[in-house]
């Protein structure tokens, strides 16, 4: 019998910090959802007490999901703790994960508490939320970076009270793989009742090592719980890569000898997902789910390959999802096979109207587009749901004017708060054009900080995907858009990220 790895998903707590990406509750239901398929043991669907909307997200998400334990970040006090309980109820399966800060600088700096206050307010923490919820996560914030014998007496101290997962995170990427494996081997030796919790690791990749050390803390250190993001989502340089770390120990189970739940078929859906609700592309060589993955450019690579596979590809392309055969869909599909492919992609719609207009924007895209591919309909659904939950901003049509020697001018039209409007505007190219246009009646004063462009699938008919990143009194939002159009899809964005930021969500910040 080999010892089975708890995969903890952050990529809905944790993963949302970085700026831009904050999801609304359907897009988080939707990738929870997707998570579930993939067969994640603990999702982590939010931080309940930091607003109305992470509430209702949390809430969602623990009603719907019945396969993986829903757990809900919060602070070491009882008000945070008692949200928590409250968002929690309906889930199957609940964990509250509670944290407090226990190295010397952020004790100091940030909490401005002594260190027995802190071990006082940890015990206090952990012994109410554990008469709430019988699953109890502790993170000691900054562990890494806090002293031996204080973070001991700490954990010795909490795993008193009930704590049943002690989780050691490294929280600014400052570890390196063997000492941090290290330091969890320590800890493990030196608490006396070490045994009575599963010990986690939370590794963010600030130094780019985040997956080595994340394996090292179970390798040497005996941690049996991996917390990670999909696609490594996260602030600053990201969080532990999910799909990283649950490739490396299947592809070397001969040397980390521990079995997983994860449905490994499921994990280029969840990627692809991710990357199109919150507008962060994956970079084309990112191992696993990048788009050269399993690309082979060399001729002597070539070769080998088809020959025989593994003489240059040590997993199957078609174990994490990736398949040959794209194409699903086209303009003579009717709705039932279109219904049929969205619960392929583990997309729910919450009403039948919903589906109706998703699928009438299908049938619109297949006549302009001769080949549907998945990655297609996930770009439609999204842009449906953002359109359904912020109405303030719709786009309704858009043309304009360009050819050398000429200053190109736009013209869009686009709705505001139900009534359509239309703005016109000149610009360096026609879709610097086209959001003047949109900008010249909405006025918002707000920054672009990021323009991209993502072919959604190969081929000079693919839909084009424009991310948009504007920032305003200090709020960063992305929005995303997509058509074959380029310029059209860039309206798109652009309206999509001037919804987000009238959206009045406000979030507290959180790093566990």
């Amino acid at each position: 019998m080999t010892d089975k790895l708890i995969i903890f998903d952050t990529t809905l707590r944790d993963g949302e910090q970085s700026p831009g990406a904050s999801m609304t509750r359907d897009e988080k239901l939707r990738i929870a959802r997707q998570l579930e398929r993939l067969k994640v043991d603990v999702i982590e669907a939010g931080f309940a007490a930091s607003s109305n909307g992470d509430f209702e997200a949390v809430q969602a998400i623990a009603n719907a999901i019945k396969d993986s334990t829903i757990c809900s970040l919060s602070r070491a006090n009882d008000r945070d703790i008692s949200r928590a309980a409250e968002a929690l109820k309906g889930a199957n399966s609940a964990r509250i994960h509670t944290f407090i800060a226990t190295s010397p600088l952020h004790m100091e700096k940030k909490l401005r508490m002594s260190p027995e206050q802190v071990l006082e307010q940890a015990k206090q923490s952990v012994r109410f939320a554990r008469n709430l919820v019988g699953d109890i996560e502790f993170s000691p914030e900054d562990g890494y970076r806090s002293e031996m014998d204080f973070l001991c007496r700490v954990i010795e101290a909490v795993i008193a009270e009930g704590a049943t997962t002690i989780n050691v995170p490294d929280t600014v990427g400052y570890a390196v793989p063997e000492l941090y494996g290290n330091f969890i081997k320590t800890l493990r030796e030196r608490v006396p009742n070490s045994d009575k919790a599963i010990w986690s690791v939370h590794c963010h990749n600030d130094l780019g090592m985040a997956v080595a050390n994340s394996l090292a803390g179970v390798k040497i250190g005996g941690a049996r719980q991996v917390e990670c993001t999909i696609n490594g989502l996260g602030e600053r340089a990201g969080n532990c890569s999910l799909e990283e770390i649950v490739m490396a120990v299947k592809t070397r189970k001969d040397y980390f000898d521990l079995s997983m739940g994860i449905d490994t078929k499921q994990i280029l859906a969840a990627s692809r997902m991710v990357s199109q609700t919150t507008g962060f592309v994956v970079q084309p060589n990112k191992a696993v789910v990048g788009a050269n993955a399993f690309a082979h450019a060399s001729g002597i690579h070539q070769d080998g390959v088809l020959k025989a596979r593994d003489t240059y590809e040590i997993m199957r392309a078609e174990d994490v999802g990736w398949s040959a055969n794209k194409i699903v869909l086209g303009k003579l599909s009717g709705r039932n096979a279109f219904k049929q492919r969205l619960e392929d992609l583990g997309v729910q719609m919450n009403s039948e109207a919903d589906t109706n207009t998703a699928f009438a924007k299908f049938k619109e895209l297949a006549d302009r587009k001769s080949e549907i591919f998945d990655e297609d309909i996930l770009a439609l659904v999204s842009e449906e749901s953002l359109i359904a939950e912020n109405e303030q901003f719709a786009f309704v049509s858009l043309s304009q004017h360009s050819e050398t020697g000429e200053r190109p001018h736009a013209s869009v039209v686009f709705t505001l708060a139900g009534k359509e409007v239309r703005g016109d505007a000149h610009g360096n190219g026609p879709v610097d054009a086209s959001l003047k246009a949109i900008e010249s009646h909405v006025k918002s004063g707000a920054e672009m900080v990021l323009y991209s462009v993502n072919a959604i699938s190969g081929s000079t008919e693919s839909q084009g995907e424009v991310t948009v990143r504007l920032q305003n009194s200090g709020r960063v939002v992305n929005g995303v858009g997509s058509d074959p159009d380029i310029v059209v899809a860039s309206a798109k964005a652009y309206l999509s990220a001037l919804n987000k930021l009238q959206s009045k969500s406000d979030r507290v910040a959180a790093q566990g």
